[in-house]
């Protein structure tokens, strides 16, 4: 517990704070009080920038928690959202909104002059644009579950697009409740009852036939990430990449936290090894086996699995006050003598069903100093044309597997990383309009698909799954390699690949991988249970540079390298090592059409031949880091 008093709390709404171009943005201020009266002498400040609206009841509560601990707290309206003025362009606006906002905070009678910054998802974004800009009064940072590079992953994907920011685009303009967005009627009207899942359909997108034509800012810069896709200057702006502004980023005590199954799990340890390695920081990484959210780090499962009630902090809030109160306040509460790494390592359970209808997957903490970890050792598992996975590579002269890739009936996603993939609820009937501010925003909003842990069967919970609801291993577009019943239990803990020698007919298609943990049959699942682990994408036509497409030559083969989210997770004795491959996982990704069109603009679709090559002389694999049993680890 944090060694210093408490207050009572008092806040000031709708406080405006002046940005470089005139723009107004709003905030409340949440001041730590004795009997009525603000505290009257200068406090750290904490700053929280959300484009969900600073009265969200969840960011009350957090705000209050923060204050009645000693520090003045800020929770800003991004610039065109809910309060504040101005247009929102996704991402693009926020490094010159947050040191802006940052100093002002510095500046007023309040603040001490130390600013720390806090929040999730979006709010971990705006966190680390500010931070390129190296405001001088910003002094931590708590992002949690946040982005690095948007182009690599997160928001475009080796290539493809991430589909739960068209679904941002569209729920959270219906959210939204800033004036100037809503300064019709009907635009509430029409956004409210737009179901996203039926524009699923209806892709791609054009511009001025969907509901988005009523919020004509959303509509250009969904179109814009949507029908971007080289790497160059409009993905190297420091909104969507942080990565490419390293040098220029603030160097702060920085505590990053993440989770195997969020959205952002990549960018999460790629930012901990750039900041580690380019800043004094000191620069701290926690990975626990979460989904996407705030408080999902306090729930022991994630999706359909069961991880323990180890797995659930106690309090991320306090977590949070831990490190302000080192870097702010200047206790000595020995946060800097904690390992650097600490991670959450999946697997172990029981493997039988809780009382939920959970698995009771497992897992435990582990303490490292180091983040890939230098002792596990990077294991190459071979593809083979028996649907085996081992380390022995292939021996035959030729060898190959060749499936049709239709876009028009991609493979569904089932569980994985990502966020965001909802759909809005029709407003509760007898409801009206201009009371909607009053209904709690999440409450309204469903999964499209949930994300997390999940037996790779298809179900009703899913997008684009039918009855009978059979195993995505008995799809013939997709391709299972597996390890025999391990006769010994086999950590996986750092980063995943797979090399892959491919061909297509068509002039471009994409090539997805799935790591899988599969449980055997039990008494509690007859048919055992096939764990989806991590899973990534690439767009072919970038098989040679992201910066340029490339279209293939149909027949030729090439390799390429898919790179998996990172990931921490026990295979048990008994279980099986999988690797699926395919071309599509909608409506996670974005179904490539195969023709080739300019991406985002195709009108045709068309089915591809696919083939993958596992050879002598194209021995496709995947990479497997092993951590050696009984070799330094740490609890």
């Amino acid at each position: 517990m944090s060694n210093h008093e408490t207050y009572d709390v008092l806040v000031e709404e709708d406080v405006w704070s002046p940005m470089r171009d005139g723009v107004r943005l709003a905030a409340d201020v949440y001041h730590p009080s004795r009997e009525g009266l603000a505290v009257d002498e200068p406090l750290p400040a904490l700053l929280e920038r959300s484009p969900y609206g600073k009265g969200d009841p969840d960011r009350r509560h957090r705000c209050r928690y923060f204050a009645s601990h000693g520090y003045v707290v800020v929770a800003q309206d991004c610039r065109g959202c809910y309060g504040s003025e101005g247009e929102l362009y996704f991402l693009a606006q926020e490094p010159n909104d947050g040191y802006d906002t940052v100093e002002w905070i510095a500046s007023q009678p309040w603040c001490n002059g130390k600013v720390g910054a806090f929040g999730t998802s979006y709010m971990a974004w705006t966190q680390s644009a500010l931070a390129t800009q190296a405001p001088p009064h910003l002094a931590c940072m708590f992002p949690n579950m946040g982005g690095w590079n948007g182009h690599s992953n997160t928001v475009r994907h080796g290539g493809a697009f991430e589909m739960r920011f068209m679904a941002w685009a569209y729920w959270h303009s219906a959210l939204n409740r800033n004036a100037a967005l809503k300064r019709e009627p009907w635009v509430d009207q029409a956004l409210n009852h737009t179901d996203f899942r039926d524009w699923l359909t209806r892709l791609p997108p054009r511009r001025g036939q969907t509901p988005l034509r009523l919020a004509p800012n959303y509509e250009r810069w969904l179109l814009d990430i949507y029908t971007h896709s080289d790497y160059d200057a409009f993905w190297k702006q420091p909104g969507f990449n942080i990565e490419e502004h390293l040098a220029q980023h603030s160097d702060v005590p920085i505590f990053l936290t993440g989770g195997w199954y969020d959205s952002y799990t990549r960018a999460t340890l790629d930012a901990y090894m750039a900041l580690k390695k380019a800043k004094k920081g000191p620069v701290r990484v926690m990975m626990g086996p979460w989904t996407h959210g705030t408080y999902t780090t306090e729930q022991p499962f994630s999706g359909d699995i069961s991880l323990g009630p180890e797995a659930a902090l106690d309090s991320f809030d306090e977590l949070h006050l831990r490190w302000f109160d080192r870097w702010l306040k200047d206790i000595e509460n020995g946060v800097e003598r904690e390992a650097p790494v600490r991670i959450f390592v999946m697997g172990g359970g029981s493997g039988r069903m809780d009382r939920e209808g959970r698995l009771e997957h497992g897992g435990r903490w582990r303490d490292e100093r180091e983040w890939p970890l230098r002792r596990a050792r990077s294991t190459p598992f071979y593809l083979h044309s028996d649907g085996s996975l081992s380390t022995e590579a292939p021996k035959e002269s030729e060898s190959s597997t060749t499936y049709q890739y239709d876009p028009s009936c991609p493979v569904p996603t089932i569980g994985g990383n990502f966020s965001s993939l909802a759909y809005l609820k029709p407003p509760p009937l007898g409801v009206a309009m201009e009371d909607l501010e009053y209904i709690y925003g999440p409450l309204r909003r469903d999964n499209v698909t949930p994300p997390g842990g999940h037996d790779q069967r298809e179900g009703p919970l899913f997008y684009g799954c039918q009855p009978p609801y059979l195993p995505l291993s008995s799809r013939p577009d997709v391709l299972v390699f597996q390890t025999p019943p391990l006769e010994r239990d086999t950590e996986v803990t750092g980063p995943l690949s797979v090399s892959l020698w491919v061909s297509s007919s068509a002039p471009d298609t994409d090539f997805t991988a799935k790591l899988v943990d599969v449980y055997p049959p039990s008494e509690d699942f007859p048919e055992g249970y096939a764990l989806n682990i991590s899973d990534s994408i690439v767009r072919m036509r970038y098989h040679r540079s992201r910066e340029r497409a490339e279209l293939l030559e149909p027949g030729r083969v090439y390799e390429v390298t898919i790179t998996l989210y990172p990931t921490s997770n026990l295979f048990a004795k008994g279980h099986r090592i999988r690797l699926d491959v395919s071309s599509s996982n909608f409506p996670r990704f974005d179904a490539n059409p195969n023709t080739g069109e300019p991406l985002g603009q195709h009108r045709r679709v068309q089915v591809a031949e696919n083939t993958v090559y596992h050879d002598r002389s194209q021995p496709s694999h995947i990479v497997l880091p092993i951590v050696p049993a009984g070799r330094g680890a740490r609890r």
